[in-house]
Formats: structure tokens, sequence, C-alpha cells
């Protein structure tokens, strides 16, 4: 401590000579002052170790790791636990709804309307059984200002016999049908040029009511080895009250190989029609005009899975036999699909291109439109290709939704469209502007379809689709009652374990037709029909499991559109019955 102070006291000292030697005056002398050396500096250098070249290295880690072997031993250790006995939780158990074999169903309305149905079936052994079918609807009409007996009837009925054992299963039905209708749809502006007591006579001559009668028999069987899967055939015989006939032979067998670990599939088409109309619609021919089509047709195809995109690649190759004409065409179709997981199952992209040949008929014509006239010329319609793409999936696990966008490419589509009239005492009932005639063109249609549904629960579903459609044609001005838009919607509500309800609504949109009463020579004229709006509802009651009660309201709008030119529906119409299950 006693050194540290000196050293502090000599430095401090020589700072302060330091300082003053700055200060002297020019020239002035600094003097001379003695220092005494107590003791000299003499440093060393202290021993330095070399560091060897080679090292020496512990070579110990590197020896190669023995095999270490683990053995358990086992000493049994003694236990005085005892578990309680478990015991199960209740579960409460839905009683199971009874099924029934057969039914009967029996409805009331306004407009003077009956629907019945009734189904039964018997078995006749462990592989074999019975079966029937009775289906009636009519109503006695009362559409307003329609001066035209507008009732209908429509009545059905078939037997069928059927069995399924372990390697095959087949069944045959016989029907019967049944179909009167009224030419009802005079035009808004028929017999304005007569005389009110010429014109009351002419329409009091008119009688619209003609009948449809239709004979089928067919059948399938499938197998469940070889090389056959399934032949579908069947054979109906087609008639109306102006002596009309039509005859339609159809089969389908279907059979698939295997080829270099590929199934190929084959479907052989053989579709006949032909048939016979006793006039022409201007009522000026001496011979029946026949038709007869022969249509055969193969479809081979395979399908490629792999895990997330299916590739189905064919083709279809058909002759058709025009033998009446004596004309005979080829065919080529496409046949090609495919999907890809884009998201699993929650978006699929899927796209193809597919066509075909299909035979028309005056059976089906009639399905679709009852109020034809029986002068028809008819043709198959060329489905050239029809390319499409879209995506499907779901937005949830109860939610799906569907988007396709296509485009078609067909020759020959038939359209159907408003007979030209006179206002003549002599014509036929269905010539009077109250009958549609066929025509065919070559269209091409852009088309949009989409759709949504959800199960919001058990006891709650709903959809929602929407089909819209541009459309070309070459020859014809339009695409003659074709919509534009279509769009539809369900809701169904199981409200409680009795009660049910449920909503259906369509929109159909506007649609063009043309009709002249030739009587005047003017050029025709185009005539819109208006878009329509129908909304539909039922209400049920289960009573217990064998007997239903049901309240259904049907055009609730009460709107009086035309889903045919001059051809207007039935109004807002109420359905009460009942349902009642049974087995023998």
């Amino acid at each position: 401590m006693k050194m540290n102070f000196q050293n502090k006291t000599i430095i401090l000292l020589l700072l302060v000579a330091f300082q003053l030697s700055f200060a002297q005056k020019k020239g002035e002398s600094i003097g001379t002052e003695t220092v005494n050396v107590v003791k000299p500096y003499s440093p060393t250098i202290s021993d330095a170790f070399k560091v060897k070249e080679n090292p020496s290295l512990d070579d110990k880690g590197n020896e190669a790791k023995e095999t270490i072997k683990y053995s358990i031993l086992s000493v049994p250790v003694a236990s005085t636990f005892t578990p309680s006995k478990g015991k199960a939780e209740g579960v409460e158990k839905s009683k199971q709804e009874r099924l029934f074999t057969n039914y009967a169903t029996v409805g009331l309305g306004n407009f003077g309307t009956l629907n019945a149905e009734l189904f039964v079936t018997q078995k006749l052994g462990n592989d074999d059984y019975v079966a029937g079918m009775f289906r009636h609807h009519s109503s006695q009409g009362g559409i307003k200002e329609v001066e035209l007996n507008d009732e209908f009837y429509d009545t059905a009925l078939n037997v069928g016999y059927g069995v399924n054992n372990r390697d095959m299963s087949w069944n045959v039905d016989l029907g019967y049908q049944n179909q009167i209708y009224n030419y009802y749809g005079l035009p808004a502006d028929f017999g304005t040029t007569l005389l009110p007591e010429n014109r009351y006579d002419l329409v009091r001559g008119i009688s619209p009511g003609h009948t449809y009668n239709t004979i089928s028999l067919g059948g399938n069987i499938e197998f469940t080895e070889g090389v056959f899967s399934k032949i579908s055939a069947n054979f109906k015989h087609f008639s109306d009250s102006f002596s009309s006939s039509e005859n339609r032979f159809y089969v389908k067998p279907t059979f698939k190989v295997e080829v270099m670990e590929q199934s190929i599939n084959t479907n052989v088409i053989v579709d006949h029609v032909s048939g016979s109309f006793e006039k022409n619609y201007f009522n000026n021919n001496t011979e029946p005009l026949k038709y007869s089509f022969t249509n055969l047709g193969i479809e081979p195809s395979f399908v490629i899975h792999e895990d997330d995109w299916t590739l189905e690649l064919g083709a279809g190759l058909f002759y058709s036999m025009d033998s009446e004409n004596s004309k005979n065409k080829i065919f080529f179709y496409p046949k090609v699909n495919a999907s890809y997981k884009l998201v699993g199952d929650l978006m699929i992209f899927y796209t193809g291109a597919n066509g075909s040949l299909n035979q028309n008929s005056y059976a089906d014509f009639v399905t679709e439109n009852p109020f034809l006239s029986p002068t028809l010329d008819m043709k198959p319609t060329s489905n050239q290709y029809t390319v499409f793409a879209g995506l499907k999936g779901k937005l949830a696990t109860n939610i799906s939704y569907n988007l396709t966008g296509s485009y078609l490419n067909e020759t020959n589509k038939a359209l159907f469209k408003s007979n030209n009239y006179i206002e003549d005492v002599t014509n036929e009932n269905y010539a009077y502007g109250n009958s549609f005639g066929v025509v065919y063109d070559d269209v091409r249609t852009f088309r949009f379809y989409g759709e949504l549904k959800a199960d919001f629960s058990e006891n709650v579903t709903f959809g929602i689709n929407g089909t819209f459609n541009s459309y070309q044609n070459d020859a014809e001005s339009e695409a003659w009652n074709l919509p534009s838009m279509k769009l539809s919607s369900n809701l169904d509500v199981n409200i409680t374990k009795q009660w049910y309800a449920g909503l259906n609504v369509f929109y159909v949109g506007e649609r063009k037709d043309m009709q002249q009463n030739t009587a005047f020579a003017t050029d025709p004229v185009i005539v819109s029909l208006k878009s329509y709006f129908d909304a539909n509802a039922h209400l049920g009651y289960k009573y217990n499991d064998r007997l239903t009660c049901f309240l259904k309201l049907n055009n609730i709008a009460n709107q009086n559109y035309e889903k045919w030119l001059n051809y207007p529906v039935q109004g807002f119409q109420v359905l009460v019955g009942a349902n009642y299950k049974f087995d023998f």
C-alpha cells in the first residue's frame, strides 16, 4: 500500500514537470536535474516446450463394437388385485321399421282426379317369385276457357316372374297400358273469321278423343360368371284409335373378355322398329305411310384404374338399315371417358366424348307429347358426339356438387312443331291447329349443367339443379319447343316420427313454336311460349307402420301456363289420399 502511494506521487510530479516545460518562455534554460536509478531492468526468457510432430493416439475408441445380448429375467409377481365384474352401458335401440312386400295407394282430388296404385309380390319358393302392378291416373278435366273435352285416363297393368340363383338371375314382365287423351288445344283466334253460329257448329262437331294401347313383353338375365354378364330384351306393340300401328324389338347382350389383365366390356345392340300410319296430314295419300329401321351396333370398351384417375377407352360402330327406302348407313362414334381426383373426393375432374345412334319411335314420342297427329315422319337420330368436361365432389361431408359444360352435335334431331290448319268441317279431329307434328334438323347445343345436394341432417335434405342451353340449327328457323333454361329445386323434411313434408319447385324458360292458318295468304308467325314457374308440396302423416295419409298440392301459384302451344294446364290442384302396406 505504501509503495503504491510513492509511485503515484512520482507520476504526479513528472506530469507537473512536463507541463511546466511547455510553459517556459522562448530561449529560457530548463536547467539540470540528477535522476538516481535504484535497479536496472534485466529481462529473462522462460523455458519453451516443443510440440511433438506425431502425437500418440489412443485407438481404444476405434475398436470393433461388441455385440450386446439382452435377456429378460422373468420373475413371477403375486397379485392380490381382484377386478370387479364389468357392466355394459345400456344403449337405447331404435325400433326397426317393419318392411312389407305389398302396398295399395288411392287419392282423390279436384278436377275429378283419381290416382290409384296396387303392387303385390309373392315368393313361390326359395329362389323364385311372382309380382303384379296396377296403376291408374285420370281427371275429368275442367280447365278454364277450354272449349273441347280435356279429360284423360291412363291405366296400366304389369305382371312378372323372376328367379334368383347363385349363378344367374332372370325375370320376365308382361304389360298392358291404355291411354285416353283429347285434342283440346284450339288456337286462341280459332273461328274468328266465321259467323258465331257457324263457329259454334264447327267446334261442337269436333270429337277430340283419341286412344293409345301398348302391349309389352320383356326380360333381363344377369350372370355371375362366364363371358356374358347381362342380356336385356323387349318387345312392344303400340297402336292408336286412328289405325296406326308400330312394333319394336330391342335386344342388348353385354359380355366381358379378359385380355392381358384387362377387362374388355362389349355391348351388342339390335334395335328394330317398324310401323305405319293410315293417312298423311293432308289426307291425300292412297297408301299407308310405312317405315322400318333396323340398327345393329357394337360398343367395345375397357377401363384402366390407377390411384387417382380412371380412363375408359372405347368406340361404337352402328349399321342402320332403312328397309322401306332401301338405304343403309354406317356410323362411327367415340366412347372415351376419364376422371381424375384433384383433391380426393372433394374435387374430381372428369371429361369425355361419347356418341350413339338413337332409335325414334311413335311410342316414345307419345310418352313425351300425347297430342301428336298420327301422321309422323319417322327416322333415327344420330348423336355424332357429345364432348363434356366438369367438376364434381363435396363441399363438406354432407354437401355435394356437380358442374358440367358440354357440346352436342346431333343429326336428324326430332323437334315437335305445331301443325298448320284450316277451318274446314271436313278436317280430321286433329287438324284444327290442335295437334303437333315432328320435324328433323341438325342441331348443335351448348349446354351448362349445375347441381347441388345437401343432407343437412337425417331429417332434412335439399337439392337444386339448373340446365342452360344455346341452340344452333340448320334448316328450321328455331329449335322448336326446346327451352333455353330449366331450373328445379326440392326440399324434404321429416318433422317428427309421424309427420313429414316436402316442396318441389321448377322453372321452364321460354320456347318457340310456329303455326299458321293456311286460309290466309300470310307468312307464318313465330310464337313465343312464355316461361312458367310451378310449385308443388306434399304433407304426410304415418298413423302406424301400415297406414300413411297424405296431402298433395300441385300448381300452388294457380298459373294457367301452356306446356305446349294452345294447351293450358290445370290450375291449383289438391289431392288427398292414403297408402296401406300389407303382407299375405
